[in-house]
């Protein structure tokens, strides 16, 4: 059994935004997607749906994200 990153995709209130993929990276979402569906039992439907979880897990395991997110920076003023 492979061990995906991602678990089942839970169904929540989306922000849509619109996204251009590279025709590689497509097809690689669209057999994560097959991939998935088969380990989880659930069909994945629509692989746009896995994109959030990704860079969400991406974000939650990116130790300098959580080190700046811990100590904010002020931000930058302008010159004028």
């Amino acid at each position: 059994m492979t061990k995906l990153k991602l678990g089942a995709i839970h169904d929540d209130k989306p922000t849509k935004i619109t996204v251009e993929l590279p025709a590689a990276l497509h097809r690689d979402l669209l057999t994560y997607a097959e991939i998935l569906g088969r380990e989880t039992g659930q069909p994945v439907g629509d692989p746009a749906k896995l994109i959030a979880p990704m860079v969400g897990r991406f974000m939650a395991t990116d130790r300098a994200f959580a080190k700046a997110r811990r100590n904010p920076q002020p931000p930058m003023s302008a010159k004028a």
